[in-house]
């Protein structure tokens, strides 16, 4: 039997993974997350299996091109 989950906001979803909302916000821009279809803009929906799926992802390594002072 499949669940259903509601749809979360920006906000439901960062307390979901707990992470600050902008790094979900950082994830919808580097597509680790899309919005489901029907929301808006301002106000993404997120599918929590989702939400969970990218904060298990691999995450970039910063590109340190100089080395960092000691």
């Amino acid at each position: 039997m499949a669940s259903y989950f509601p749809p979360l906001t920006t906000r439901d979803a960062a307390l979901l993974v707990g992470v600050q909302p902008a790094t979900i916000r950082d994830w919808r821009r580097r597509g680790l997350l899309t919005p489901v279809r029907g929301s808006t803009p301002k106000r993404p929906l997120f599918h929590g299996p989702e939400i969970v799926a990218a904060s298990e992802a691999p995450k970039p390594k910063p590109n340190r091109a100089y080395p960092t002072a000691v």
